[in-house]
């Protein structure tokens, strides 16, 4: 269990939130890929002295690693959002249900772009997804348990040892290719939980080109969780 302890600043201009984990064994700092936020966390014998002192000790990596981050985007009428890997333009409509056609994202004028277009990449992704790993379930000879969508921040997907799987829904954003991936990546995990070699044999044997594609989400995923749907995401 994390508990959120204090915020302070490094290296002069750097806020970092200092969470207590009775689970962590050492202190780590971790940037969110969205926003840049750093995160301190401390073991519960580790003085919040040192706590401060190991985060200034790397003050210049973390302002290097938020300089990488891209700046947030907001989903709103006249933005241009990926789908599906394209850019889409947000386009208020009278209609009541958002559509997409080619290149445009008809959304309804009357409601905030915002929450409707993530209602929608949400559907899309369950539809994705499913199909996906219903596929490669069948290849792989095993079955999972249900499908369960979130906003993660620093997963794009898990699987328990009881055969559920769980998936960002920003996932919808990425190329199709990308999505079926991490589809494919969850998938071997009912077979091997880890990322032993085998893990990796089975993987490949799934989609024997995922390596452009986890390459792409490493390079690019970052840009897909930059988008916030709320005016406080």
């Amino acid at each position: 269990m994390q508990r959120v302890m204090d915020s302070f600043l490094v290296g002069g201009d750097i806020p970092v939130t200092l969470r207590r984990s009775a689970r962590a064994r050492r202190m780590t700092l971790r940037v969110a890929r969205a926003g840049g936020e750093v995160v301190l966390t401390l073991p519960d014998r580790a003085s919040l002295r040192d706590g401060r002192a190991f985060a200034e000790s790397r003050a210049e990596w973390l302002r290097r690693m938020r300089a990488r981050m891209p700046a947030p985007q907001i989903v709103a009428h006249g933005a241009t959002i990926p789908v599906e890997g394209q850019g889409c333009l947000i386009t208020p409509t009278d209609q009541r249900r958002v559509e997409l056609c080619g290149n445009t994202l008809l959304v309804p004028r009357t409601r905030p772009a915002g929450v409707v277009t993530a209602t929608w990449l949400r559907h899309l992704a369950q539809a994705r997804l499913m199909a996906a790993c219903d596929r490669h379930a069948q290849a792989l000879g095993r079955r999972f348990q249900a499908i369960s969508l979130r906003d993660t921040r620093s997963r794009w997907g898990s699987c328990t040892h009881d055969g559920r799987l769980m998936f960002s829904w920003r996932l919808a954003m990425a190329p199709p290719e990308v999505l079926d991936y991490v589809a494919a990546h969850e998938v071997a995990h009912l077979a091997h939980m880890d990322h032993s070699e085998a893990f990796w044999a089975a993987t490949a044997r799934l989609m024997p080109d995922y390596a452009s594609h986890r390459g792409w989400l490493r390079q690019h995923g970052h840009s897909l969780l930059a988008w916030q749907f709320r005016e406080a995401d």
